[in-house]
């Protein structure tokens, strides 16, 4: 019998959230593991309120709208809040009822950003890999470390001389902008439209990149390939180098051997050198393109560094889902502390992603 397609609603709803989520869904696992780090955390976002006045969003809740923003690709916190009050999965996930009004949007980054000044978003990272079930499955002896370009939501075309001089844009919202041959540098010309952002090369032969000069640095662990640690620094020659120094440090000097690699731009002298003070084999890939490498017969002689080489490639796979995700091709945000924040928030939402299937998996 065919059904009527007609409009009606009822009176009263009796709509549990908790039976229309299946059993097997991912984000069940994903829930129980962010909500017990939030819980961790919570003497942390004590001290970030006031024990006084109007009752604020709850920081659990902020923390998990934010997971879901970077799980779905969800491109600004309008749409967040929008899609959260119309989506049954986002009210369950965040913890808001059937009935609940959601917050506003403006209200929700204000307070967005209370949580930025308390760095919650590294001490979330941590609280998600101290938890007994995910320690098993990261390795304490061998990381690999790597960085990538967070680029500016600027236009090249908008790259201008400061003083005004230059041929103009064509005609049109986006005309067409011809520097071919043109000189540009960071010293005389800006953007129009985000005056943060710099021209930079990562690499020789590479282009140049209108970018915010900042640089994400992510630390894996190589058994599961799962990031242990994140950090943003400003672009230079020597921030990845100086970056995995200081992501390695609290692994470093420990009575089993441990192991960091990369790719050949960590392969300078001194940064070899600082890693063996620190008790870590270097297990970065050798750079003879017109020099002489610093990675020699000892390291390369044995099994581990091959395996390092082959492992040490998956930290791109983070890098990649941060960036066609979790939204981090063109930075939202503008300056060092929000797009830092962004990014190690990005690694953690990377991690939840891949610990439903680990966890499922069999141990040994």
């Amino acid at each position: 019998m065919r059904g009527d397609d007609e409009i009606c609603g009822r009176l009263f709803s009796y709509i549990d959230l908790e039976k229309r989520v299946r059993r097997d869904h991912p984000l069940r696992v994903i829930r129980q593991i962010a909500n017990a780090a939030l819980k961790s955390l919570s003497g942390e976002f004590q001290k970030l309120y006031s024990p006084i006045g109007r009752v604020s969003i709850p920081p659990e809740r902020l923390m998990r709208a934010l997971l879901l923003q970077a799980f779905y690709s969800i491109r600004s916190e309008r749409q967040l809040v929008e899609r959260i009050d119309t989506d049954l999965l986002f009210r369950w996930f965040v913890g808001l009822g059937i009935e609940d009004a959601v917050w506003d949007a403006t209200s929700f980054t204000k307070n967005r950003d209370r949580l930025l000044q308390g760095e919650v978003a590294s001490q979330f990272l941590a609280a998600v890999l101290s938890q007994d079930k995910v320690k098993r499955l990261l390795s304490s002896e061998h990381f690999s470390v790597d960085g990538t370009l967070l680029e500016a939501w600027a236009s090249p075309k908008s790259f201008r001389p400061k003083d005004g001089s230059g041929e103009p844009p064509g005609p049109g919202r986006n005309g067409e902008r011809d520097f071919h041959g043109e000189r540009r540098r960071n010293d005389t010309h800006a953007s129009t439209t985000d005056p943060d952002a710099r021209l930079f090369r990562k690499g020789p032969g590479k282009e140049a990149r209108l970018c915010f000069m900042f640089m994400g640095h992510a630390l894996m662990e190589n058994r599961n390939g799962l990031i242990v640690g994140a950090v943003t620094t400003r672009a230079s020659g020597h921030a990845e180098r100086l970056a995995a120094l200081a992501l390695i440090a609290p692994h470093a000097d420990r009575p089993q051997p441990v192991t960091l690699g990369g790719d050949k731009g960590y392969d300078a002298g001194d940064f070899v050198m600082e890693l063996r003070e620190k008790a870590v084999t270097p297990h970065v890939a050798q750079n003879t393109n017109g020099r002489r490498s610093a990675i020699d017969g000892r390291t390369t002689r044995h099994s581990g560094y091959a395996v390092s080489q082959r492992i040490r490639k998956r930290v791109e796979e983070a890098f990649g889902w941060a960036k066609t995700v979790a939204g981090l091709r063109k930075m939202r945000h503008r300056g060092l502390p929000k797009v830092g924040w962004q990014f190690t928030l990005a690694m953690a939402a990377y991690d939840l992603v891949r610990l439903p299937k680990l966890l499922a998996q069999p141990t040994l």
